[in-house]
């Protein structure tokens, strides 16, 4: 048996003791998480200093470094976080809807964890406590597999998350574990009878080959390839500040705006002042034949540029004729991420938002709004493009899945079966509220 099978199945031992635990306990054991990290910053700090020198000397590219680096105030947060997965709803147990078949037979659909959840992520050490305290209050164990480059930060991180759980016995140490070399990932990846998710977050490529590679089901965090499209009848104030906002807030973040679309009848009066902004800070611009005539010295977009996620000071613009071109051009262009529309039109903004096929889609609003946190979930596991079971920001609730619990008193198929069988009577109880 391989050290990962073995680890496999230790994590689904805890899986189902975890389901039994408390929400209570869970929170106890989240409030000690975070106390371990708030009591030991210097500690993450001086492995997360050996995690950027060893950046510096491999030439990891800057967007990794960017995600990589922690300070103070970053540790801090990752606590706070924590406290707030604490203070969420216990997503486990929440009955969704219950039928009386028959007297004395009752139907009901209740929440449950999912599992084991693998979760392979790169640079972010920050997404080891996000990770595991949402997998915690879901009721379920995860296996973390985090990229090299962070490699001292996320030993440190997992060694506290660990000890923090020791504090609370009904909590089963196998709930958190952590592998680091790419030869546990791919069997990791082998071990479907003992893990029911793995959660990929990187790029397409990545995403792509954690699929081909495995029978366990893949919530899939691809890359960000995200857009704005500022239409003709936008507030030009407004327009500018999301279009700042989208790309400058972090470009190292997935869903940070790759490419500028604006509407022609708009473009001239916005991009000059627009761009020159973007360029005081330090943004590379390319653009098509249209913005280039509009923008002095812009250099031509090939055609790889419309559908690469830079996450870096880089940034796509093209003049479209019309929301129908940006809609199209999104949709063959995009990821499925997060899309956003600058306009007052209100049947434009709603077109928008019906027809880009993204699992975030935005009116009026940056697209660095795109997180678990800020669309109020705690944290997030990562953001799905998939059109399965969760899509978005995954929080609490796309980490549960649910059974039917049927409780009758006797009864057998058989009597509801043939010529002068009973008829079920399918009737939905209401519960209190």
């Amino acid at each position: 048996m391989s050290t990962v099978e073995e680890l496999a199945k230790q994590a689904q031992s805890a899986a189902l003791q975890l389901a039994r635990v408390a929400s209570e306990v869970k929170n106890r054991a989240l409030q000690e998480m975070a106390k371990a990290l708030q009591d030991n910053v210097s500690d993450i700090l001086a492995a997360n200093q050996k995690d950027l020198e060893f950046a510096e000397k491999e030439n990891i590219p800057g967007p990794l470094v960017a995600r990589l680096a922690l300070d103070e105030q970053k540790v801090l947060d990752m606590a706070k976080g924590i406290l707030s997965v604490a203070g969420l709803p216990d997503p486990v147990g929440q009955k969704q809807g219950t039928m009386e078949l028959d007297d004395g037979l009752v139907l009901s659909r209740v929440s449950c964890p999912i599992g084991v959840i693998g979760a392979i992520f790169e640079s972010r050490p920050d997404a080891v406590p996000q990770i595991s305290s949402l997998c915690l209050k879901s009721g379920n164990a995860v296996i973390l597999k985090g990229g090299v480059e962070a490699q001292n930060s996320n030993r440190v991180i997992v060694k506290l998350l660990r000890e923090a759980l020791d504090k609370v016995s009904e909590i089963p140490p196998a709930s958190i574990q952590l592998i680091e070399t790419r030869a546990e990932v791919v069997e990791m990846l082998k071990q479907d009878a003992t893990i029911n998710l793995v959660v990929p977050r990187g790029s397409n490529a990545f995403v792509k080959f954690v699929q081909d590679n495995t029978r366990i089901p893949v919530l899939g965090h691809s890359e960000g390839l995200c857009h704005v499209y500022i239409d003709e009848d936008a507030d030009t104030k407004k327009a500018v500040a999301i279009a700042l906002d989208s790309k400058l807030q972090y470009p190292a973040a997935c869903n940070a705006m790759e490419t500028l679309l604006v509407h022609s009848g708009i473009a001239p009066k916005i991009l000059p002042d627009l761009m020159t902004e973007f360029r005081e800070k330090g943004v590379e611009l390319v653009g098509d034949l249209k913005s280039c005539s509009l923008i002095p010295d812009l250099k031509r977009a090939t055609d790889e540029d419309w559908d690469t996620e830079y996450n870096d000071l880089k940034l796509s613009i093209k003049v479209v004729e019309s929301i129908g071109e940006s809609i199209e051009h999104i949709n063959q262009h995009g990821s499925g991420h997060t899309d956003t529309i600058v306009t007052n039109d209100k049947d434009r903004g709603e077109r928008f938002l019906n027809e880009i096929d993204s699992a975030c889609v935005m009116w009026n609003a940056s697209t660095r709004f795109a997180d678990g946190f800020r669309f109020g979930l705690g944290a997030e596991i990562g953001i799905s493009t998939n059109k399965t079971h969760a899509r978005g920001p995954v929080g609490l609730e796309g980490l549960v899945i649910y059974k039917y619990k049927l409780v009758g008193s006797g009864q057998t198929v058989a009597e509801y079966s043939g010529k002068n069988g009973k008829e079920f009577k399918h009737r939905p109880i209401e519960e209190d509220a």
